[in-house]
């Protein structure tokens, strides 16, 4: 007789199976691309784990849940509060920011309403040290942490860069998770900046529904849908599904479209066994829009509206992430949680002209051209044993994963050097194709291939200290192969990423920290020798306080931190046309962070971060130099204020600052575009079934750069706006 448990594991590892790497595919010439591995749901951002915190329906109507200090305070008016006390993201299991010795902020689902976010930048402006990075050509969002590139994920699944290059919808985003440092211990393959992870909506236990529909300006149009409740009468199957339509324009003359659905099913096999399966699709179409571009050290000196892409230049692109995670409890210290994840994303840009270069008289502009497709296609699985255990009056909470995967891409198409404009001439330009021959065909796919394992204890000698220790080995292989060319350029690392951490608490609401985290993230390329490079690494030392005041209400996180990033791939200055890797950069800096609710009903959440981020050594560019994208200060204020009784009942208002310093736009600090500060308000209405509100968007009309990726991709940031959104709840 085979046991329960028994069953249990043969399922999980049939799971393996499914999630196991199948041989890249190719479609329309195009190869593909499919998954990593650090990137699969954990410990307590997995599927499954996440179903037994409550999933916050952002506000009242939605039913209760048995963990009350997770939830929105539900009221007759529905206030919410900004705190939050408990993340898993840092540790992979559920644990209280508290106890954990790392930074890491929690952006809840009821700051993204209150802001009327529609996109990831702008929850992500409330975090010290986050910036946005490059927006792709109005395409995607890639965001920057402590002076580095950071890797976004979805319930601890990479989804940016790689499965999709669309921007994530917010639609079905429950809470958003920023742990900073180097975090290869937990997510293997990734740049010393740390994590962004995106945590979505889990099914309810009781029926619930909302229907909102937001307009803005310039012709923006949003609908969005949210839908829960249990399929059978015991409620041992429940369901979510979140929809949205979005058609929209930008002050900027670029239309786009979005249709997005993400379903959920969550099946509680038995008291000790649950069942998790998700997908998300979507659809997106828009025009490609780099921005603007430099002129000498700053921006060009033209209005920021003004469009020199074709727009007509449409980029399609499909998105669809299927994921499944089973949970299951062996004993009451002992659990297992194995999860797979299919994604895939077809993108096509049948016709495109872009800025190319700008010639010396810094007014004529060649035009690029471009059209072709790509696709991407990941299959990942990860497997984790969490074990809860005693040695004398110590306490254990020892994690053991192993992570699988596969990703391959794959591009084709053509390019070419179009015809010129004069950049001070406004629009409409004549956009002229090329000749055949100087049409150049270009195709290549890369496939790259994972497998980590690691452990982690932690270590807690009595209620006033922890200790955490961890360590993760990986091994990556990322051949280029060039389908023109047919040649190879392969690409091999292997990496151990050791973590130690340790907390005091000197109160029960004051606790400091320390940690010391490496990361390692692959090279690609070789040496005059043909030696391929070895993985980048990246050490991080923090220093760091927190704190729950006004009674548990408030929460402060204060952090001291240096970051060196070695093994930077740079010029060979012996083999002209080789690199070498010799090159490093730092960062350091402090960072501070409040959030949570000041009296009843008046929630903040503030930042302010100093970012030291510069070359070290290199052979391209000056030491000394500034990492693009980061700013030496930079900092945030919102607040809200909803009155819970008397004749103003359901009435509320916000409003905030968010400030961002200097910012060169390359290595080699050529242009710079200036800082900014933003004002933002808003007004709201809600009680009972309904939510209304208006938000005003950067409402002093300041004219401010979002982003600067290179000279050729400055991203302007949106005028006044305004933006009404109705919501009816069921």
């Amino acid at each position: 007789m085979i046991d329960r448990n028994t069953l249990l594991l043969l399922a999980g590892g049939l799971l393996l199976l499914c999630a196991a790497p199948t041989p890249a595919q190719q479609v329309a010439a195009v190869p593909l691309e499919v998954p990593r591995l650090d990137q699969i749901p954990t410990a307590s951002t997995s599927a499954a784990h996440l179903a037994q915190q409550p999933a916050e329906p952002s506000q009242a109507q939605a039913p209760a849940q048995p963990d009350a200090e997770e939830l929105d305070e539900v009221t007759v008016t529905g206030t919410g509060t900004y705190r939050r006390s408990r993340s898993s993201t840092a540790t992979k299991t559920d644990t209280p920011i508290l106890d954990t010795p790392q930074s890491i902020q929690v952006i809840p689902r009821q700051v993204i309403e209150d802001q009327g976010t529609v996109r990831l930048r702008d929850a992500l402006r409330n975090v010290s040290g986050v910036y946005l990075q490059s927006t792709d050509g109005n395409i995607g969002e890639y965001f920057n942490i402590r002076g580095f590139s950071a890797r976004s994920y979805t319930n601890a699944f990479l989804s940016s860069g790689t499965d999709s290059l669309l921007s994530l919808d917010t639609a079905n985003i429950e809470r958003v998770e920023v742990l900073k440092g180097p975090s290869s211990v937990l997510f293997g393959r990734a740049e010393p900046s740390g994590v962004v992870n995106y945590v979505t909506k889990r099914p309810l236990p009781a029926p619930y529904a909302a229907v909102a529909f937001t307009a803005g300006s310039y012709n923006f149009y949003r609908t969005t849908a949210d839908l829960s409740g249990p399929l059978t009468s015991d409620g041992a199957l429940a369901y979510r599904l979140n929809v949205a339509y979005e058609d929209a324009n930008s002050f900027r003359g670029v239309q786009g479209r979005r249709v997005f659905f993400a379903p959920v099913l969550e099946w509680k096999i038995g008291p000790d066994t649950k069942l998790n399966f998700e997908i998300e699709h979507n659809r997106d179409n828009r025009v490609f829009d780099p921005g603007l571009f430099a002129v000498g050290t700053g921006v060009a000196p033209v209005p920021y509206s003004r469009l020199y892409a074709d727009p007509r230049g449409l980029i399609f692109g499909y998105a669809t992430r299927a994921t499944a995670v089973l949970e299951h409890r062996f004993a009451e210290n002992l659990t297992m949680r194995t999860g797979g994840r299919y994604a895939n994303y077809l993108e096509s840009f049948p016709l495109q002209f872009t800025p190319g270069e700008l010639l010396a008289d810094n007014r004529t502009l060649v035009l690029a051209y471009l059209e072709g497709n790509q696709f991407y296609e990941n299959v990942a699985f990860q497997n984790d044993l969490v074990w809860r255990a005693q040695t004398g009056s110590v306490d254990h909470t020892v994690l053991f994963g192993l992570e699988l995967s596969k990703f391959a891409t794959g591009f084709a198409g053509t390019f070419g050097s179009a015809n010129s404009i004069d950049i001070f001439q406004p629009p409409p330009y004549t956009y002229e194709f090329p000749p055949a021959s100087e049409r150049f065909p270009f195709m290549g796919n890369t496939t790259t291939s994972g497998f980590g394992v690691y452990l982690q204890d932690q270590i807690s000698f009595s209620d006033n200290l922890k200790l955490v220790l961890g360590g993760r080995y990986d091994t990556v292989s990322a051949p280029f192969t060039d389908l023109l060319a047919g040649t190879v350029n392969p690409s091999e690392g292997q990496a151990f990423s050791p973590r130690v951490g340790l907390l005091y608490k000197p109160a029960a609401n004051v606790s400091l920290f320390a940690n010391f985290n490496q990361s390692f993230a692959p090279s690609f390329g070789r040496s005059a020798t043909g030696t391929p490079f070895l993985p980048t690494r990246g050490t991080g030392y923090e220093l760091g306080a927190k704190a729950e005041l006004l009674g548990g209400r408030l929460f402060a996180n204060l952090a001291l931190y240096k970051i060196a990033k070695a093994n930077v791939v740079t010029r060979d200055p012996a083999n002209p046309g080789f690199s070498i890797q010799v090159g490093e950069q730092e960062s350091q800096g402090i960072e501070l962070d409040l959030t949570g609710e000041i009296l009843p009903g008046w929630n903040l959440i503030a930042s302010y971060a100093y970012t030291d981020a510069k070359i070290s050594r290199d052979n391209t560019f000056p030491v000394g130099n500034r990492l693009p994208t980061a700013p030496l200060h930079g900092g945030s204020l919102w607040s809200a204020y909803r009155v819970s009784e008397g004749a103003l009942a359901g009435w509320g208002v916000g409003a905030g600052v968010f400030a961002v310093g200097e910012r060169f736009g390359d290595l080699d600090n050529s242009f710079s575009v200036p800082g900014y500060t933003r004002v933002d308000a808003a007004l709201y209405y809600r009680r009972g079934w309904l939510n209304a509100a208006i938000n005003f968007k950067n409402l002093l009309g300041t004219q401010y750069i979002e982003a600067a990726t290179f000279r050729y991709a400055v991203h302007p940031g949106a005028p006044f706006t305004v933006q009404g959104t109705f919501e009816v709840r069921f």
